[in-house]
C-alpha cells in the first residue's frame, strides 16, 4: 500500500482539478486500486469534465440544491455554512478508481476534482492511497 497527502488551496476555485497530482502518484505503481479521500466534513471528490464550463455549472447546480441561507440548523461560521456540511451527502468524500499500468482508468473527458464550497477554510487535504492488485 502506498499513501500520500495533497495539501491544496481552494480559495481561488470551488472545484479544483487533482488529475495531474493523481497521475503522478500512480505513475510506476502498476495495477491496482486508487482511493481518493477528502478528510473534511464540508468537501467531497468527484469525477467530471473540466475546462468546458462544467465547473461553473456544477457550482450553480450545488447552489440551487443547497442554498446558502439561514434554513440550516447547523449555523456556525459564514452565512449558509450549514449547506457546506450537507454537501458530502451529494458529493462523496471518497472514491475508488481502477489503475492499470500505473495509469488511472479514467474516460477521455474525466478528471478527478475536489469540490469545496466552504468559504471558512480554503486549506484542504486530500489523501491518495494505492492498493496494488
Amino acid at each position: 500500500m502506498f499513501t500520500t497527502e495533497l495539501d491544496v488551496d481552494t480559495s481561488r476555485s470551488r472545484i479544483l482539478d487533482l488529475t495531474s497530482d493523481v497521475n503522478r502518484f500512480c505513475l510506476e505503481k502498476g495495477d491496482g486500486l486508487l482511493n481518493v479521500f477528502a478528510p473534511h466534513a464540508t468537501a467531497g471528490v468527484a469525477v467530471m469534465e473540466v475546462g468546458s464550463g462544467s465547473e461553473a455549472d456544477a457550482i450553480d447546480a450545488i447552489a440551487r440544491v443547497l442554498p446558502r441561507d439561514d434554513r440550516y440548523q447547523h449555523r456556525h461560521g459564514s452565512a449558509g455554512h450549514g449547506a457546506d456540511h450537507v454537501l458530502p451527502v451529494f458529493v462523496s468524500p471518497s472514491m475508488t478508481v481502477p489503475v492499470q499500468g500505473g495509469k488511472p482508468l479514467l474516460g477521455t473527458w474525466q478528471s478527478i476534482v475536489l469540490v469545496d464550497t466552504n468559504d471558512d477554510n480554503p486549506r484542504r487535504r486530500v489523501r491518495l492511497t494505492f492498493l496494488p492488485g
